[in-house]
C-alpha cells in the first residue's frame, strides 16, 4: 500500500470496474500517491431474482471485506458511483474510513435502508437532471452532513462531467 492510503472505487449497477468514471478516479488516486482497487460487482448485479438492482447486500459484504483488509494497512477512502456510492456510504459505518466520494448517490432505494455514512470528509457530485435520484434529496442529505457538493448540468450517468468528477475527487484526496 502507498504511503498516502488506499482508495476503493465501486462502480454503479450494470457497469463494471473498467467504467469511465471509476477509471478516471483510479488515475487521480495513482497520480496523488494513493493505491487503489476497483472491485467487480457484475456477477452480483446479474442476480435479478434478489432485487431490481441485483444483490445489494452481497455488494456490501464484498466491499466490507476489502475495506477491512485495506484498513489494516493504512487510511482508506471509499468512492463510488450510484449503487457503488450507496454501498460505500454503508460500509464507511463499519470500517475506519478517512473520506468518502459519492457520485449520483441514491439517498433512498426502495425497501433498502436510507443512505447512511460515517461522519468523515465527504464530497458529492450529482446531476441536476438526474432521472433516477432527485437532486433535492441529495442536496438535503449533503446539507445535513456539511458535505462538499458539486451539482452539474447532467443526467444520472454524469457522462459530460467525468473530468469535473475527477477534479472533485482530486480535491478531496488532497485535503486528507
Amino acid at each position: 500500500m502507498s504511503t498516502r492510503g488506499h482508495c476503493i472505487l465501486s462502480h454503479g449497477f450494470e457497469s463494471g470496474p473498467d467504467a469511465t468514471k471509476v477509471a478516471a478516479l483510479a488515475a487521480v488516486a495513482e497520480r496523488l500517491g494513493w493505491s487503489h482497487e476497483r472491485p467487480d460487482y457484475t456477477d452480483l448485479d446479474a442476480k435479478r431474482e434478489v432485487s431490481e438492482v441485483g444483490d445489494v447486500y452481497a455488494r456490501v459484504d464484498r466491499l466490507l471485506a476489502r475495506a477491512k483488509d485495506a484498513a489494516t494497512r493504512g487510511p482508506v477512502v471509499l468512492a463510488g458511483s450510484s449503487l457503488g456510492a450507496y454501498i460505500s456510504g454503508l460500509v464507511s459505518l463499519k470500517v475506519d474510513t478517512v473520506g468518502l466520494f459519492l457520485m449520483a448517490p441514491p439517498v433512498r432505494m426502495g425497501e433498502a435502508p436510507r443512505l447512511a455514512a460515517a461522519n468523515v470528509p465527504t464530497s458529492i457530485v450529482h446531476g441536476w437532471n438526474d432521472e433516477l435520484i432527485p437532486p433535492a434529496e441529495v442536496v438535503a442529505w449533503a446539507y445535513a452532513r456539511s458535505a462538499r457538493l458539486l451539482l452539474v448540468d447532467d443526467s444520472h450517468r454524469l457522462t459530460d462531467h467525468v473530468e469535473a468528477s475527477a477534479q472533485a475527487f482530486s480535491a478531496l484526496l488532497a485535503s486528507l
